[in-house]
């Protein structure tokens, strides 16, 4: 019965990743995604950039449990289009859980968001609606909770540095009636820096969570990145690593996180 259920989203997913190689594949050889570098644009989350992610987190030690560790793979594309004249970024995460504390491992909660992207002089700015699927294979992997939520963000751009904010929120409105109810919003800050040889460095994946049900932040990550964007013949792919460090230490939470990511890249001339 698990495996069956951990069959269906990754069945999902794999269609998902076919559906943008195949649709990626010629313009995989160009250098830029609509004037701005490929490197840049890899680290932009409004950058209209077909990309497939496979990242591995691995949680060292953890807040209020002693000797608990975690290690989580997050499978990721991102897929531009658009709709009504208006540019859409497409991205859905889906977490595949290999340890955890509850001794418990498989396929996590699946988010989908749609960013509509606008573009500015300065850089971009997009808004859209994200949304919470209880696909978790086991109740002690996910919130057994549908939920759903504005994000908005921006980015301004230099010829090499990025920086911006980008917010998710997601508040509940079905599920299992005897757990929590997700009522949280999500500030991830962007800062990153163009390096020769398409290296770069900057902020890691941060996800500052305040809990609109304890009234407080429950994550107060603090983290750096360093990357470098390679070729392997047409094909561009992007090698990062991060450590993150979360102060925030009155809950149950990983207290420092390492992860390392390939990033399949495929520009479609524009963004």
């Amino acid at each position: 019965m698990t495996a069956m259920m951990l069959s269906r989203p990754l069945i999902e997913l794999r269609s998902v990743i076919a559906c943008v190689v195949l649709m990626a594949g010629p313009a995989a050889a160009q250098e830029s995604a609509g004037g701005q570098s490929l490197d840049q644009a890899a680290n932009d989350p409004t950058a209209s950039l077909m990309s497939v992610q496979i990242q591995n987190i691995y949680a060292g030690a953890y807040h209020n449990l002693d000797d608990e560790s975690a290690n989580t793979v997050l499978l990721r594309a991102a897929l531009p289009f658009e709709l009504g004249g208006l540019k859409n970024i497409a991205r859905g995460t889906l977490p595949i859980i290999t340890d955890s504390p509850s001794g418990k491992s498989g396929v996590g909660d699946l988010v989908l968001f749609d960013l509509i992207v606008f573009d500015r002089s300065w850089g971009r700015w997009g808004l859209g609606p994200v949304m919470l699927f209880p696909t978790a294979s086991n109740d002690a992997l996910g919130a057994e909770k549908w939920a759903i939520g504005p994000a908005i963000g921006f980015v301004a751009q230099s010829r090499k540095l990025l920086w911006g904010l980008f917010n998710q929120n997601l508040f509940s409105f079905a599920g299992n009636g005897d757990r929590d109810d997700v009522d949280v919003s999500i500030l991830q800050p962007i800062v990153n820096y163009s390096l020769p040889n398409k290296w770069s460095v900057g902020t890691s994946e941060m996800n500052i969570t305040y809990d609109w049900q304890r009234n407080d932040w429950t994550a107060l990550p603090l983290g750096v990145k360093l990357s470098k964007l390679q070729r392997f013949g047409k094909l561009p792919v992007q090698f990062s690593g991060s450590y993150e460090y979360n102060f925030q230490d009155d809950y149950v939470s990983p207290e420092w996180a390492v992860n390392f990511t390939v990033k399949f890249l495929f520009p479609v001339g524009r963004s």
